[in-house]
């Protein structure tokens, strides 16, 4: 399934194009970007629309669920199971105080998760099948 928005061209460039959009429900529920009336997405550009057009774009769904899967969820279950890792060591270290190595643990897998984000949202940015994509031109 696909979010289907409407937006103003404000740039266009290399195939793609800068279309301010106004915030759909779902982002005004959630309010973690900051501004409050529009956005600005970039979104491929295939039927050649121009600076100062009203366009229709769609987002695929499916890529809005991963991105704030891995946003959102990824570190939580990575932080979990740096805990019990860091559990599991410290058992099979004999250590009398576990409590540091599930510390530890967590805050190392917690990081490593951060790290992750890091390189989906760089990959995100360059995926051509992550982006938006002008599908009309309305006027």
């Amino acid at each position: 399934m696909e979010k289907q928005q409407e937006g103003i061209v404000l740039e266009v460039f290399d195939g793609l194009a800068k279309v301010k959009a106004s915030r759909h429900s779902d982002c005004e529920n959630c309010g973690s970007c900051p501004g409050n009336k529009a956005i600005v997405v970039e979104a491929l550009n295939p039927v050649g629309a121009q600076q100062g057009q009203r366009v229709a774009f769609e987002i695929k769904e499916v890529n809005m669920l991963k991105a704030a899967f891995i946003v959102y969820i990824l570190p939580l279950i990575a932080a979990a199971a740096g805990v019990f890792a860091g559990t599991y060591l410290a058992v099979a270290q004999q250590a009398a105080d576990s409590l540091m190595y599930q510390i530890a643990g967590g805050v190392a897998a917690f990081g490593l998760s951060m790290l992750y984000i890091k390189y989906f949202d760089r990959s995100a940015r360059t995926n051509d099948n992550m982006r938006p994509v002008i599908t009309r031109i309305l006027s």
